[in-house]
C-alpha cells in the first residue's frame, strides 16, 4: 500500500493550511499502524510526501511559486516524474523490507 501525503504533514509554513496539514499528518499515523497490522501478511505500507510539484493544481509560475522555490534547498519544484519514482521504489522488490515509513520528495524544503 502506497499513499500520497504532503510535505505539510511535516511542517505548516503558513496560515490557512492547518486542516489540510492535519489530514496529511493523519496519513502518517495510518501508514505506521497499518504497517504493524499488515506486516505479518507480508504487506508493506508506505507514504510519499511530495513538496511543491509542478502540476495543473500547483503550477511552477507566479509569485507563490517563486516563494515556494525560494523555500526549497534545491531552489526548484519537484516534477511528477520524481514523485512517481518514489512510488516506484516503494512498489519495487528493492523496498521489500521497507514498511511504515515516509519519503519526502520536497527538494529540501522540510530540511
Amino acid at each position: 500500500i502506497i499513499s500520497i501525503g504532503s510535505q505539510l504533514a511535516e511542517r505548516v509554513p503558513r496560515p490557512g493550511v492547518t486542516l489540510y496539514a492535519m489530514s496529511k499528518a493523519a496519513l502518517l499515523g495510518l501508514t505506521r499502524g497499518l504497517a504493524r497490522d499488515l506486516g505479518p501478511r507480508g504487506i508493506t505500507v508506505n507514504l510519499v510526501h511530495p513538496g511543491s510539484t509542478d502540476t495543473d493544481m500547483n503550477p511552477a509560475t507566479g509569485a507563490r511559486a517563486d516563494a515556494q522555490r525560494a523555500a526549497s534547498a534545491m531552489g526548484r519544484y519537484s516534477t511528477a516524474e520524481e514523485v512517481a519514482a518514489a512510488v516506484a521504489y516503494f512498489a519495487s522488490p528493492a523496498a521489500g523490507n521497507v514498511t511504515g515509513t515516509s519519503l519526502l520528495v520536497d527538494g529540501g524544503t522540510s530540511a
